[in-house]
């Protein structure tokens, strides 16, 4: 495990599993919230963030959660040597984004931007799930599955899933 991308759609639990990830590995995390959006959640512009993200693939080692945006990526999960696919129910999706949403009313989500709105971006959460559900899931789908014959995937489709799946990192990095 050199180069993690770990992916899904909104509310997956992606921040937090990698947080976990890197603390196991060691591997620095990038956040791609953190890279596409300032502090109080305005968008960088778009060549600055595809030059932000190309600069962080260009090391040799690295632990990317998000989406940052379509075109980056497809060519993060090329140049990954490992695959992280959260895949939960889409059920689960919405009730996660509802609870970080009550969460964040206290305490700011792993992996947001300081100072950003819980609630623009919950709501950005929402009507990027059921879109993301119905667009990507099934090329995410179909990725990783023609990926498993070169790279190493993680298909984490329940919470049970992600906990086995962290447990056995953590028994194989000691």
């Amino acid at each position: 495990m050199k180069k993690v991308a770990v992916f899904g759609n909104a509310g997956a639990g992606k921040s937090t599993t990698s947080k976990q990830i890197a603390a196991i590995t060691g591997l620095e995390l990038y956040a791609l919230d953190k890279v596409k959006f300032l502090p109080g959640g305005d968008e960088v512009p778009h060549d600055q963030y595809l030059a932000a993200h190309s600069r962080i693939l260009s090391e040799d080692k690295w632990l990317i959660e998000g989406y940052g945006c379509l075109d980056s990526t497809w060519t993060r999960l090329n140049q990954a040597d490992t695959l992280v696919y959260i895949d939960l129910p889409v059920r689960v999706h919405f009730f996660w984004v509802t609870k970080r949403f009550f969460k964040g009313l206290f305490q700011p989500p792993e992996g947001w931007p300081e100072r950003s709105s819980i609630i623009k971006g919950t709501i950005n959460s929402y009507r990027v799930l059921w879109l993301c559900h119905k667009k990507l899931t099934p090329a995410y789908r179909k990725y990783v599955a023609n990926a498993a014959k070169t790279k190493t995937v993680y298909h984490l489709r329940s919470k049970a899933d992600i906990a086995s799946f962290l447990h056995t990192l953590g028994e194989n990095s000691g």
